[in-house]
This record gives structure tokens, C-alpha cells and sequence, in this order.
């Protein structure tokens, strides 16, 4: 099951920019990195327009994510949409928490292949990198 298309980073140019001005945060499977919302700016032109959320006065776009699996942590693209999918699951349990207008490219590092993870160390490991990036609602 994929993430609605609100919340899908699609576009290369979204990409390229999260990865050129976000933060980083890193966990033992994963790394995140993170852009921050900017009100002055609108959002690109690539992507579908995303839903707003009224957050006070000001209108943000909501939170889009991106997944990023390389061969080298599986050649088998079975086991790469594996994880996705795990991935995708947990970050359903966590869209109602997330701050809206950030953008998020989650990478999975080849470690994930390799340990079996399941869906549950997932989720928990998701919400404490979400957490120290200030992307989780009450904390930025």
C-alpha cells in the first residue's frame, strides 16, 4: 500500500533539494533527511499540489516523503519492496503526527536487509528520527 499521493515526494527537483539544504539525522537502519517548511517559498511546479492544512493562520502544504532503496542493500527487488512496504506501514501510524510543509527523503541503509527487521522496530526507530529532526507535531 503506498502513502496517498498528498504526502509522496515525487519530483526529482524535490529531491535534489532536500537533499542539497536539508538536515540529517541518523539511526542504525536508517537516515533521514529533512527540509524544513519555507513560508516564503512556493512549493515547485513538478509536483501535483498538495492538500493544505490550516495550521493557525498560515496554510502549509502537507508533509511529503520520499523513500529511497539502493541495490546495495538487496540486489533482489523482492526484498527492497519488502521494506518499502514495511516502511510505508509505519509511516501510516505516523502521518497524523507529523508537522505539516516538511519535506523527507528516508533512506534505508543495507544493514535493514541484513537484520530481519521487523515492522514494529520500524515504527519506533521512524518516530525517534522524526522526533530528533523536530518533524513530529509539538516539536517545532
Amino acid at each position: 500500500m503506498a502513502l496517498p499521493k498528498a504526502y509522496r515526494l515525487k519530483s526529482r527537483r524535490d529531491f535534489q533539494a532536500v537533499f542539497r539544504e536539508g538536515i540529517r539525522c541518523h539511526s542504525s537502519h536508517f537516515t533521514l533527511r529533512a527540509l524544513k517548511p519555507s513560508r516564503s517559498k512556493e512549493p515547485s511546479l513538478d509536483t501535483a499540489p498538495a492538500t493544505t492544512q490550516v495550521n493557525g493562520n498560515k496554510n502549509l502544504a502537507s508533509t511529503q516523503i520520499g523513500i529511497s532503496i539502493s541495490t546495495k542493500v538487496s540486489k533482489r527487488a523482492v526484498v527492497r519492496n519488502r521494506i518499502k512496504r514495511q516502511i510505508t506501514g509505519a509511516l501510516y501510524q505516523l502521518l497524523p503526527k507529523l508537522s505539516p510543509g516538511w519535506r523527507l527523503v528516508l533512506i534505508v541503509k543495507p544493514k535493514s536487509a541484513e537484520s530481519e527487521c521487523v515492522s514494529q522496530q520500524f515504527l519506533q526507530e521512524l518516530e525517534q528520527l522524526l522526533a530528533k529532526a523536530e518533524v513530529i507535531n509539538g516539536h517545532s
